[in-house]
């Protein structure tokens, strides 16, 4: 009961969000606001005071970087494997693949599982946003560009320039930096960092549920054939990321304690959390950016958010 009363208000938050942009209280064309203001102000704000409060040994720990990135080696390559048999474009299949590998680990799981797991827990979660954006992002970025024309230094120049643009890895960088002087900052831009790192955690959750709710509008222009051909798929591509990935995840971490590699068993279970988060919202909105099918990855994000309240609250409790 303790676990449920932590993670229900989260996703009620969530709920509303998408109740409040469905109704037209929020104004849809607001809703790329809210995201902007999340994902470049609050949300590096909050990966600021994270990064400079966590060991720089935690965030660069190698084990916890070799779990997460062969488990979500896996699960992309699945992913992707599932998309070209399915004769979908690289395009398509990458974002396939990327869908369900990125859980939402920045909007939604630093708050809730540190609420869960306690502050403790941010350094593993910090960790894998790194590893996601810095690494899992660009493999699929480079994968997209397979169908297209023109020399692979192009294509990992493009991948390059997305990576270095996205501000959470910064944050975290200059937060870490920040953290190995020992000092506070100043005192009143602390205040405002602190004001923004505490607005994160509301606003985030309420546009995870605006952007669902924009993005079901949006694929409201499909005819229901495309979207009936579409179930089966997201379906799949949903159970990768609610099952597989956490399950690969917590195998791979328990053989890593076994053959004595430095993990703690703590540790483990925030990464398993994380893995066991739904879709990333975000990712809804750069398909739509570079062409892809951003119908489809709305559907797998909508539905993993609404199975994965189901999910992740048995995986809470059990672990």
């Amino acid at each position: 009961m303790d676990t449920l009363s932590v993670i229900v208000p989260f996703f009620a938050v969530i709920l509303l969000g998408f109740l409040a942009a469905r109704f037209r209280i929020v104004p849809m064309d607001s809703v790329p606001g809210l995201n902007a203001f999340v994902l470049y102000i609050a949300l590096p704000a909050m990966l600021f005071q994270f990064g400079a409060n966590t060991p720089v040994a935690q965030l660069l720990n190698p084990t916890t970087i070799l779990v997460w990135l062969v488990s979500g080696l896996v699960v992309l390559g699945l992913a992707v494997a599932i998309g070209l048999g399915q004769r979908r474009s690289w395009l398509d299949a990458s974002f396939g693949g990327l869908i369900a590998v990125l859980p939402n680990s920045g909007f939604m799981g630093l708050p809730l599982i540190a609420a869960l797991r306690g502050d403790q827990a941010s350094g593993p979660i910090v960790t894998t946003l790194l590893v996601d954006i810095v690494i899992m992002q660009s493999i699929a970025l480079a994968i997209s560009q397979q169908g297209n024309e023109g020399h692979m230094a192009a294509r990992v120049k493009t991948s390059f320039i997305r990576v270095v643009a996205n501000p959470m890895p910064w944050a975290i960088i200059l937060g870490a930096l920040w953290g190995t002087t020992g000092q506070s900052l100043f005192g009143p831009l602390d205040h405002v960092v602190t004001l923004l790192a505490t607005a994160a955690t509301p606003v985030a959750l309420f546009t995870i549920g605006a952007v669902l709710a924009r993005k079901n509008t949006d694929s409201s222009a499909h005819d229901s054939t495309r979207r009936g051909v579409l179930t089966a798929d997201v379906s799949v591509l949903t159970a990768l990321k609610l099952l597989l990935h956490p399950t690969l995840v917590w195998s791979l971490g328990s053989l890593a304690i076994l053959t004595g590699l430095p993990l703690q068993h703590d540790d483990l279970l925030v990464l398993t959390l994380v893995a066991a988060l739904p879709s990333a919202a975000n990712a809804a909105m750069l398909a739509e950016r570079l062409g892809a099918d951003s119908s489809r990855i709305a559907a797998v994000i909508l539905l993993s958010t609404v199975l994965g309240f189901a999910t992740f609250s048995v995986a809470a409790i059990i672990l």
